[in-house]
């Protein structure tokens, strides 16, 4: 009773965690911190989630998001991060889908690298650079089948060109923005002591 006699800008501490977390960024927006603290689960399409949400009530995409949304308020502080991201539009309604790209975009314009695994053609259609991999799946797969912007593979024979050339467009991408330029030559990425889900230490 103490705790929720204590009333802030109206709300006391048990209302304000039941709101959607878009309502408590208006209910604070002058608040720079409260609103810094709160940005990235915005800009990923997680305003709606209450701040009291229990977690084993998410889906399994709101979950992958929020993780992301931990790593971007994590970005504004560091410097060079690799993101790799396995199909962070899963269970994401296709309306949310501009904002996760504009997302990432600004990450990538931070200095940050992000590598999407990714199906769904308006995220590949807003990258800067895309890995075909094919030429179907599975066992039949597994090598690269064309790379390039997204309107350089648009132009292949392939199920993503295909895909690509009928897809509406990069939701994301800012009119007029263009894709960054600079050496595309093949890099590697060395990765040691992953130890993640199945993977042992290699």
């Amino acid at each position: 009773p103490e705790v929720l006699g204590v009333r802030c800008r109206g709300y006391d501490i048990s209302e304000l965690l039941s709101l959607p977390a878009a309502d408590v960024a208006g209910v604070f927006g002058d608040n720079k911190r409260v609103s810094e603290a709160l940005r990235p689960l915005l800009d990923i399409g997680l305003g709606y989630l209450s701040l009291s949400q229990p977690a084993p009530t998410l889906s399994g995409g709101e979950a992958q998001r929020l993780k992301l949304a931990a790593r971007l308020a994590q970005a504004r502080r560091t410097e060079r991060l690799l993101f790799i991201l396995d199909e962070p539009t899963a269970g994401l309604h296709p309306a949310n889908t501009a904002a996760l790209v504009a997302t990432l975009h600004r990450l990538v314009d931070a200095g940050h690298t992000a590598v999407i695994v990714e199906h769904d053609m308006d995220v590949a259609a807003a990258a800067d650079w895309i890995l075909d991999l094919g030429p179907e799946g599975g066992r039949a797969g597994g090598r690269v089948v064309g790379e390039g912007p997204p309107e350089v593979v648009s132009r292949l024979d392939t199920p993503t060109g295909r895909a690509l050339r009928q897809s509406a467009g990069p939701p994301g991408r800012a009119p007029g923005r263009p894709h960054r330029a600079g050496d595309r030559g093949v890099r590697g990425i060395h990765v040691a002591g992953a130890r993640q889900h199945n993977l042992r230490c290699i």
